[in-house]
């Protein structure tokens, strides 16, 4: 789609976002024309001349807008547009009154006077001498601070962050840009610090300038944090830094002295290791945080204790018809001593079943409890097996569109959880700041259970909270090891087992006689042929076997989006295949992905204000309507709409929502999916692919993720040599995290 242009003003804010000025407006063009505009307006006031350039979009809400993508501010050119703009009361003391004099005694000229001849003003009736300085000052002052916004752009800034960086330096932002480009990176997250050094060094900052060494340092410790970490070794963080910015090692040490003593970053030691680490501050804090609060939540008195509780369990055995075992016993018999308890384990250890006693016995008790996951798949899934409510971490809080561009701002004000009991489940996916945020918000004497799997992949943001958590010894854990007799009929189960214990499924024997087939192996090594079985078993040999359907039941999974057999080629072939073109489908590219009507899409990146329904199938009135689609969700195309330029998405959890045809960006296929990607959902059916791959993705605790996420069957295909590697590969790459050493200090 073609980039339009528009020229007019701003006649009106509909909303507009403090921190980040992304506003909706109503903008009247040069052509009389009256249009809904949305994007980034920093900076911008009602009555601001502006030339737009973006394209027009239709909200399934709201109808037909203009998406603005860059936009240029213009001084007015007419008396009249300069009237509006002084009559908006962006100028302090002047209103429609006030403006309409000046334009009456000044007409043309009036721009002139309020740059260079501001006594003048002072001949317009109710303006004294000193107060014509002030407007003066005060307009030129608005006009230059939006320099910024121009100045940022050679940095890679957009509008977006300029505010920001305007609310951080004040209107001198430019000189001190100029002094020290390097601030940018503490400003706004994920700035490319190789960009900015480049300018600096054009500009005339020398290579041993302590400015450019205290960025390199705080730089280097926020690409740790890109890769899990949240603190990094001295050494190794001095010798990076050194060669990286290819200066003195001295001039290192010195400036990670000097970051230190103003509490930019935090150096610890760690006694054990005799190793010093350094953190940012943010990780630092956040991990205080959580050390800190999980100390006093857990020491405080237990209110919420029961006594007799062995009479009590026996009750609710007999009332659910079940045994607990003797390790489900002590682990609820430990929530109930315990503010602060985990429960760890595999599939089929019976966590579930834990979870729904602790909802029944605690609610008879006439306590609440409340259920939590890091991710909607994971709380749709903790919802389905304990047939109670359960919701994402972020919409419990209430955390919402927190500053996602920012190094986990740690400091944002969350939502009191309101809960007797709270359980959070699938405990390895949560990181430092969601961690950090959650313990913030529940009160004392709430008892909180995690519940978690420490073999599975970690959070992929900075931190190992749940295998810290267990490591300290601070805290009452109960590991279940033992598969239940009906989990143990299942080779999916006791295979996952195998694999976590470095057992090697392929030429396994001894299953149960009662075993179910819902495990199979094919070993295959050529990755044409590798490629037939997936599009095969996905296409009719998986629905002739037992009658599952790829769109209703299916998952392809495999480890990595590169190669033949990543998820970029993979899902290629699979729509081909499941989804072809035909004369009756409509179809939409966008970039190098064509979206088909009927596909399965995935949302890649967090939306918090995008608009959904979702429909009573029975009576096909609407029950529900809200906003926010998140990363991880799935979905299919159900309708591609050319008139209004929207695409719409109906999701696995039933809601459905409307892109417009400019933000498919935030969508790809999911005919196939990363492991990753599926950590913290089930699928009936999984095709695990298993392609020849980096070292570093073959590990253990990734197949056994990969295993874990089938519930009815799953098939692994791949070279027998690689599998036996990934199992032996238990060498899962180490965290450098801080949150033990938090709790002996």
């Amino acid at each position: 789609m073609d980039k339009l242009e528009l020229k007019g003003q701003i006649e009106e804010f509909i909303y507009q976002n403090e921190s980040n000025s992304y506003s909706i407006a109503v903008f009247s063009t040069e052509d009389q024309e009256v249009v809904t505009v949305v994007g980034y307006l920093p900076f911008i006031a009602v009555g601001d001349t502006l030339k737009l350039q973006g394209k027009m979009v239709v909200h399934q809400e709201y109808g037909e807008q203009f998406k603005i993508e860059t936009f240029e501010k213009l001084m007015p050119e007419s008396a009249a547009a300069l009237e509006k703009y002084l009559a908006s009361g962006t100028i302090k003391g002047i209103g429609p009154a006030t403006a309409r004099k000046i334009i009456d005694k000044f007409g043309e000229e009036t721009l002139t006077v309020f740059k260079f001849e501001p006594i003048r003003l002072a001949e317009v009736k109710g303006i004294t001498k000193d107060r014509a300085y002030e407007i003066s000052e005060e307009f030129n002052e608005k006009w230059e601070v939006w320099q910024i916004v121009s100045f940022l752009e050679q940095f890679g800034i957009g509008a977006n962050n300029s505010k920001r960086v305007y609310d951080a330096l004040g209107v001198n932002a430019v000189e001190k840009i100029q002094e020290n480009p390097y601030i940018l990176v503490d400003i706004v997250y994920g700035v490319n610090f190789y960009n900015i050094d480049r300018i600096a060094m054009q500009i005339g900052i020398p290579m041993d300038s302590d400015y450019r060494i205290k960025s390199g340092i705080k730089y280097a410790l926020l690409v740790a944090s890109y890769n899990g970490h949240t603190c990094v070794e001295k050494e190794n963080l001095i010798n990076y830094v050194k060669e990286t910015l290819d200066v003195d090692e001295e001039l290192v040490k010195n400036n990670i002295i000097n970051l230190n003593v103003s509490s930019e970053i935090h150096l610890v030691e760690d006694k054990k290791d005799e190793k010093e680490y350094v953190f940012l501050e943010q990780l630092y804090k956040a991990e205080k945080n959580i050390a800190e609060r999980l100390c006093v939540l857990r020491d405080c008195k237990n209110t919420k204790y029961i006594k007799d509780f062995k009479k009590e369990i026996k009750k609710h055995e007999n009332k659910m018809d079940m045994e607990l075992s003797e390790k489900q016993f002590e682990a609820i018999s430990q929530i109930n001593e315990n503010n602060v308890c985990i429960i760890t384990g595999g599939p089929g250890t019976g966590k579930t079943t834990i979870i729904k006693f602790v909802i029944d016995i605690y609610k008879e008790q006439k306590k609440k409890v409340v259920l939590c996951a890091p991710t909607g798949r994971a709380a749709k899934r903790m919802s389905e097996t304990t047939g109670e409510e359960a919701k994402t971490i972020h919409r419990l809080l209430e955390i919402g569109k927190f500053e996602e561009d920012k190094l986990g701002s740690i400091d944002t004000d969350v939502t009191p959880v309101d809960s007797d009991i709270l359980v959070v489940d699938e405990m390895s996916m949560v990181d430092v700041f969601l961690m950090n945020y959650l313990v913030k918000a529940v009160f004392l004497g709430t008892k909180i259970i995690f519940v978690g799997d420490p073999n599975q992949l970690p959070s992929v943001g900075p931190g190992s909270i749940l295998k810290d958590l267990i490591d300290s010894k601070e805290f009452s854990t109960v590991h279940l090891d033992k598969i239940f007799r009906q989990a143990a009929k299942s080779k999916i189960i006791v295979n996952a087992h195998n694999v976590n214990n470095g057992i090697n499924f392929i030429g396994k024997k001894d299953y149960r006689e009662d075993s179910e087939n819902d495990f199979f192996y094919i070993n295959e090594s050529n990755q044409d042929k590798i490629l037939y079985q997936i599009l095969s078993l996905s296409k009719e040999r998986l629905k002739n076997y037992g009658d599952f359907e790829f769109f209703t039941n299916i998952q392809v999974l495999t480890p990595t989006k590169k190669g033949k057999l990543g998820t970029k080629e993979l899902n290629k072939y699979l729509q081909a295949e499941l989804n072809p073109k035909t004369n009756d489908i409509l179809e939409k590219t966008y970039g190098d992905i064509t979206f088909r009507e009927g596909d399965r899409v995935m949302q890649i990146k967090n939306n918090y204000d995008i608009y959904w329904e979702k429909e009573n199938r029975n009576n096909l009135k609407t029950y529900e309507a809200g906003t926010g689609v998140f990363n991880g969700e799935i979905g299919r195309i159900s309708k591609i709409d050319y008139t209004d330029k929207q695409i719409e998405i109906e999701f696995d959890d039933g809601k459905v929502a409307w892109y417009a045809f400019s933000e498919l960006d935030q969508l790809e296929h999911a005919y196939a999916i990363t492991i990753h990607k599926a950590q913290g959902s089930e699928f009936d059916v999984v095709i695990l692919v298993i392609p020849p791959s980096s070292n570093m993705l073959l590990t253990r605790n990734l197949l056994y993720t990969g295993i874990t996420r089938a519930k009815k069957l799953l098939i692994v295909i791949g070279n027998k040599n690689l599998i036996e590697f990934m199992i032996n590969n238990s060498e899962v790459k180490k965290r450098n995290t801080g949150l033990k050493l938090k709790f002996k200090n």
